[in-house]
């Protein structure tokens, strides 16, 4: 018998463990790794709809980022005998290439609920089935970057709630009869399936073939993040939480440090709501977000610290975070492109949007005259990170108090962030906007925020040094400076910090 070839097709799942496409793709004997740099991820692209906008797809932190974990990958391969092909182009036009290449019998790949990731498989799909029928090849879907697997779900996608607390309780509770149903014996779950809860173990992968093409090269930053105006490669700045290394090896690195040698896991909750230093946190969301690291591994190693040190709010919380992350996933896989229209899901007609360039531009500069969201914003562009605490209020301000086209702030975000999820992205600045998961008013008081959370004014005045000689009630609200106490700590107003955009006093 002639033996069988797979092509693992790797996308946003750029890691050996708990990836059940590449498990499905071992079970042939021989297997070829293949990713494809997709030019549509990149450069500027259309939003279309109303009052429709350009923005750039990617740029150069995440780029960066996905650079890294594409090389780390291809390192891991490579020690285990194998590699992994790279190749510039659309899938639906690289694929199909390289299976008659090697003679390949089925891709496999991960689903995604969002619509272009969705729109990308079908051409693969159909591709595959026109340029590849004689040959029987077939595109075989795996789902694996929630903690919840779709099929585990406790109601269809159609009956989904569309509130959080409604889908969180109701997961919970099917989670604790599987945990109920799999103490009962053997055969009464489904364990290390795929559609289960356990993480799958890394799969041996069978030497890369010897009529594989060639493994091709990497590509440059500036390659794919060259209308960028950030600088194609930033060096790390001394400011951000961390420098976020690509990669399935920083990202299992980052759990052991944060969860086991840190130990900090067990004060999450009480320090999740910080702005400076790498610790406040579990930062886990690049690498989840790129697929170097399995929300179920995650999961199991707060199941394994509960076990051997402590079981507490915050270890509950960890994982209450990972389900708002699968909410967000689901929610996308049942309304689809709905969440990118400006009235949202909740058809808000109500809302009049405006559009301001000047205004816009501003809020993305870190300019807009209110520190705490200028200094989210500046550690957005300087880093491609800021906190959930920093990235709803810089939401809200957009949003809420100036009132422009809340897609404009989420296309931003999906250039800047290192951390970008469509899902989560866009599900979560529709919720601040009002149009999304939660029509009731969502908006923040920027100036009690500040005050709660940086009280001294220390993050304020680390990403924006202009305020630095200011007492931390003026860092905060510089607004509040007389003309003379502008001249008597060196900040005027307009001069060396702009004046406010909106007038606070009038919330």
């Amino acid at each position: 018998m002639s033996e069988s070839t797979s092509l693992a097709w790797f996308r946003r799942d750029l890691r050996l463990h708990d990836n059940a496409a590449l498990a499905a793709a071992c079970d042939a004997d021989r297997v070829v790794p293949v990713y494809c740099v997709d030019p549509r991820e990149y450069g500027d692209r259309p939003f279309g709809g109303p009052d429709s906008f350009v923005f750039e797809k990617t740029g150069a932190h995440r780029a960066r980022f996905r650079l890294e974990a594409l090389s780390d990958l291809r390192a891991s391969l490579r020690d285990r005998g194998s590699d992994l092909l790279v190749r510039e182009g659309t899938p639906e036009s690289v694929l199909p290439e390289v299976a008659t290449t090697v003679d390949a019998d089925v891709v496999t790949v991960h689903t995604r609920p969002t619509p272009e990731e969705s729109s990308v498989e079908s051409a693969v799909e159909s591709a595959v089935e026109t340029e590849l029928r004689d040959d029987g090849v077939e595109l075989r879907r795996f789902w694996g970057h929630t903690l919840t697997h779709v099929d585990d779900l406790p109601m269809a996608l159609s009956a989904l709630p569309d509130t959080y607390t409604t889908f969180r309780k109701a997961v919970e509770s099917a989670a604790e009869d599987a945990d109920a149903d799999a103490e009962t014996g053997p055969g009464s779950a489904r364990g290390g399936d795929p559609a289960g809860g356990d993480p799958l173990s890394e799969p041996t992968v069978p030497p890369l073939p010897r009529d594989a093409p060639d493994a091709g090269d990497l590509p440059a930053v500036s390659d794919l993040a060259g209308n960028s105006d950030a600088e194609f490669d930033p060096a790390p700045d001394d400011r951000g939480v961390l420098p976020f290394d690509g990669g399935e090896t920083a990202a299992l690195d980052r759990v052991e440090s944060y969860v086991w040698a840190g130990d900090h896991l067990r004060e999450y909750k009480e320090t999740r709501n910080g702005l400076l230093g790498a610790d406040y946190s579990s930062k886990f969301s690049p690498w989840l977000n790129e697929g170097c690291l399995s929300p179920r591994y995650v999961k199991a190693e707060v199941d394994r610290y509960e076990d051997r040190r402590v079981a507490n709010d915050s270890t509950y919380w960890l994982v209450f975070e990972l389900r708002w992350r699968d909410f967000f996933q689901f929610q996308f896989a049942k309304h689809g492109s709905d969440f990118f229209r400006r009235e949202g899901i909740r058809e808000r007609t109500d809302i009049d949007w405006r559009r301001d360039d000047a205004r816009f531009e501003r809020w993305a500069a870190g300019e807009t005259g209110i520190p705490f969201v200028d200094a989210n914003m500046r550690e957005l562009n300087a880093t491609g990170y800021m906190s959930n605490r920093g990235r709803q209020n810089a939401a809200s301000f957009l949003a809420n108090d100036l009132r422009l086209d809340w897609r404009r702030g989420a296309a931003y975000f999906e250039t800047r962030l290192v951390d970008y999820d469509p899902a989560s992205n866009y599900g979560n600045w529709a919720y601040i906007a009002g149009v999304g998961n939660d029509s009731r008013d969502r908006s923040f008081d920027v100036r009690w925020q500040a005050k709660r959370y940086d009280e001294n004014a220390e993050y304020v005045t680390t990403w924006l040094p202009e305020l630095d000689a200011l007492p931390a009630e003026y860092a905060r609200e510089p607004w509040k400076l007389s003309e003379d106490e502008q001249a008597s700590y060196g900040v005027e107003l307009g001069v060396d910090y702009p004046e406010p955009m909106v007038d606070l006093d009038e919330r």
